[in-house]
């Protein structure tokens, strides 16, 4: 037996309770991961408030991310040992139970090594981050050495790990936050410029920046308001990529610039395993790429199992400095 908490209905967080549960086994193409850690995300608790669309079925575990060390190797796993330090992006949604437990029976190709340089606790805040500005930036945008790109958020979960991606890959980055104090992380993770967007408005800091010409490439890592901001801010035949999408918008300006708009739901491979334009083994070797190659933004308070209700409220209430990450062990 293990201890899990469960989601018992759709809700507040009261609904979630700590409980022991049957141990996972390890079936064909799957490891049994010791969790050591795992990290709270906002689809966490969306999928906690809202209800079935993705959700695991109910009574269920939650939590997405985690990083932990090989217990056993289910028939046909190869590439992995026991004792092995690993991370992953591996469950939580539907079909697959999550990480807020003692162990998880992952699906191998969701897997890779564990960063050699960071704690456990802190490489469990990377695999959902790194994957979606990953597929923003590098699989959709494509981007390119010397393209100059924006990123919405920059000292938010996935703007920070964009900042550093889309620094690998040659680009110069410009990032808008909300403070100096933000203003200064954003350049601790490598951004080239910063615009606080409360002082400068877009046609301002286009004008600055880019010489009234627009941006190569947007990543709107916000939502709302900001995507009709992404649309002023790219260039001609540019490209937007955004991976928040539940608000109406008028897409009348992009139509205007001819630009390109990309939807990133990095969930998609969880959820469908079809073979069809969906790769699972994709995300694990992404994270075995960037293994050691990303630094985390990791919020100070300690939680435990115990504290998933407090680590959701911390969350929901936009009081977290970085990934809010669970200790399990």
């Amino acid at each position: 037996m293990m201890k899990a908490v469960l989601l018992t209905g759709f809700g507040g967080v009261e609904k979630l309770e700590l409980a022991t549960v049957p141990t996972p086994v390890a079936g064909p193409g799957q490891v049994l991961v010791k969790i050591h850690a795992a990290s709270v995300n906002p689809v966490d608790t969306k999928i906690r408030r809202n209800g079935p669309a993705i959700a695991p079925d109910l009574p269920a575990i939650l939590g997405c991310d985690m990083a932990g060390t090989v217990e056993a190797l289910g028939d046909g796993v190869t590439g992995f040992s026991l004792g092995q330090a690993v991370y992953g992006c591996v469950g939580g949604v539907k079909g697959l139970p999550g990480t807020y437990a003692d162990y998880v029976a992952a699906d191998a190709r969701l897997l890779a090594p564990a960063p050699a340089g960071l704690s456990l606790h802190d490489a469990a805040a990377l695999p959902l981050v790194t994957l979606t500005a990953w597929e923003a930036l590098v699989d959709r945008a494509r981007v390119r050495p010397g393209e100059k790109v924006l990123i919405h958020g920059g000292a938010g979960g996935v703007g920070h790990i964009a900042i550093q991606i889309a620094k690998m890959q040659g680009a110069h980055v410009t990032t808008t936050v909300s403070s100096d104090e933000k203003a200064d992380l954003a350049r601790s993770f490598g951004a080239d410029e910063v615009v606080n967007y409360k002082t400068e408005s877009v046609e301002a800091y286009v004008a600055r920046l880019t010489a009234g010409r627009g941006f190569d490439i947007v990543l709107d890592t916000t939502g709302g308001s900001d995507i009709a901001t992404s649309f002023a801010a790219a260039r001609l035949n540019g490209q937007v990529v955004t991976i928040v999408a539940g608000y109406t918008a008028d897409l009348s300006p992009m139509h205007g610039k001819g630009l390109s708009l990309h939807v990133v739901f990095m969930l998609l491979p969880m959820l469908y395993d079809h073979g069809f334009a969906i790769d699972r083994a994709h995300q694990g070797r992404v994270l075995a790429d960037l293994s050691g190659r990303l630094r985390p933004l990791v919020d100070p308070t300690h939680y435990t199992l115990a504290d998933v209700a407090v680590a959701h409220t911390r969350l929901e209430t936009g009081k977290a400095a970085g990934k809010l990450v669970i200790d399990v062990v």
